[in-house]
């Protein structure tokens, strides 16, 4: 088995550094969940109210979830479809019964990144239009809302989305170290800096305590059943688990990286980015002295611009945040895509450009066509793809595979011996959080 996968990895690309993994990770977690929908959630469930529940949530799964799924990539170098393969074969069963079902979040991520990719030619159209004016350009909120409509109907944004598809092709052409790695060590920092701009100048504006105060109070809502759902799926989507993208990044680690010191990083991060998009957000809503509208698209394409137009310094700010935005959207993107391009090349032998140049094919033409349903496509497929993806990966892993090989792989690059916690928190814990997840997803129709 050693000698499988020393052979493995020398034929696989690999990340060539540790922080150029983890910011892949942190890249593939912050996407429009932690933008759009995070402020949304946080002040309609009583601010800090929200917030305790959700970043228990995000400690529980960090621990249990994301090392689980990139422990699962690392110790099979491979992507969901082999993985789940080589899981079945350890119980000496047939491994094509692993095989079709890895290829469940296998689809599921070249669906989501479908849907992902009409949003991504939405943003670079803002964000360009930033630059020209257009984007500000209407004077109300109706203006602004006409605007977005006619953008998001059928085939209403055939150029933006792709180019937005070109550009993510190019990047994964160059496949892992010089292409993703490299992309991530750049634009994740970035993404950063500009929204820590953005919170402070935020925090100068008249009014903006307001938002503050009320984003660390606790209220009843923390008795609220629905603040802990909503907390435990917007947690769950935030992290990025169904068993495709962090499961296909941990096959190109090393064995010399510890991966639970990686996975607190990715969770870390992760809720940074959430928690300073809802500082920028929840203090400038408090600064117009309006309330905070339901998250997604509406939010982040015709009320936030809307509010931008009518303070200090508007262009500037637009082009901060769609520019923020942007980096955000695609290092999701290139995540989502690469899960079913590794696939291509695993089962097909199909080479890298290949594999790139095929799957972006698909892309862009299914997804020109959707544009004016991806709200709906989206929802189906988080709502009953990705829980169950990452309840299967975590099956395979914990279950399958079982205890005394999951600890051998978790211990590797890692100095101090892993707990008694391990087991209870990643066979029990986890894949019952997942069955929640999944359970109340279909209830609710989306928690995440």
């Amino acid at each position: 088995m050693v000698k499988n996968q020393v052979t493995s990895l020398k034929k696989r690309d690999v990340f060539i550094s540790r922080w150029g993994y983890i910011l892949a990770c942190i890249g593939s977690a912050v996407g429009m969940g932690n933008i759009w929908m995070f402020p949304s959630r946080v002040s309609k469930y009583g601010g800090g109210s929200f917030l305790i529940p959700y970043f228990l949530f995000v400690i529980i799964i960090g621990f249990s979830g994301v090392i689980g799924e990139m422990a699962f990539g690392r110790a099979t170098r491979s992507g969901p479809m082999d993985a789940f393969q080589k899981a079945v074969e350890s119980r000496g069963k047939n491994g094509k019964i692993g095989k079709v079902l890895g290829a469940i979040p296998v689809l599921g991520s070249l669906a989501l990144a479908i849907g992902y990719s009409v949003v991504m030619g939405w943003i670079l159209r803002y964000t360009v239009g930033a630059f020209t004016g257009k984007t500000l350009e209407p004077n109300s909120v109706e203006g602004f809302s006409a605007a977005f409509g006619s953008m998001a109907s059928n085939f209403g944004n055939n150029l933006w989305q792709l180019v937005g598809i070109v550009l993510v092709a190019v990047i994964l052409i160059f496949g892992i170290s010089s292409g993703i790695e490299k992309v991530n060590k750049v634009m994740m920092p970035l993404f950063f800096c500009m929204f820590v701009g953005l919170a402070i100048y935020m925090l100068f504006q008249p009014g903006s305590l307001a938002g503050y105060r009320y984003m660390f109070s606790v209220d009843e809502n923390i008795l609220n059943p629905m603040t802990w759902v909503y907390a435990l799926g917007q947690a769950f989507f935030s992290l990025s688990l169904a068993g495709n993208g962090t499961l296909i990044y941990g096959s190109y680690l090393s064995d010399k990286e510890n991966i639970i010191g990686a996975a607190w990083k990715v969770a870390l991060f992760d809720t940074l980015a959430a928690m300073l998009a809802a500082l920028v957000i929840i203090p400038a809503m408090a600064t117009a002295g309006t309330n905070l509208f339901d998250g997604g698209p509406g939010l982040m394409f015709i009320h936030l611009p809307n509010l931008f137009k009518s303070m200090p310094g508007g262009q500037i700010l637009v082009i901060i945040f769609f520019i923020a935005v942007f980096l955000a959207g695609i290092t999701s993107l290139i995540n989502l895509f690469e899960a079913p391009i590794a696939t291509l090349q695993e089962i097909l032998g199909f080479s890298r450009t290949k594999a790139v140049l095929s799957i972006l094919g698909i892309g862009a033409v299914v997804g020109v066509c959707i544009q004016a349903i991806v709200s709906q496509w989206m929802d189906a497929v988080s709502i009953y793809i990705c829980p169950l993806g990452a309840g299967m990966a975590g099956i395979m892993f914990y279950w399958v595979f079982g205890s005394k090989y999951v600890r051998k792989e978790m211990q590797k690059g890692r100095k101090r011996k892993i707990g008694r916690w391990l087991e209870p928190m990643t066979k029990f814990v986890f894949c019952g959080l997942t069955a929640a997840v999944f359970i109340l997803g279909v209830v609710f129709q989306g928690i995440g």
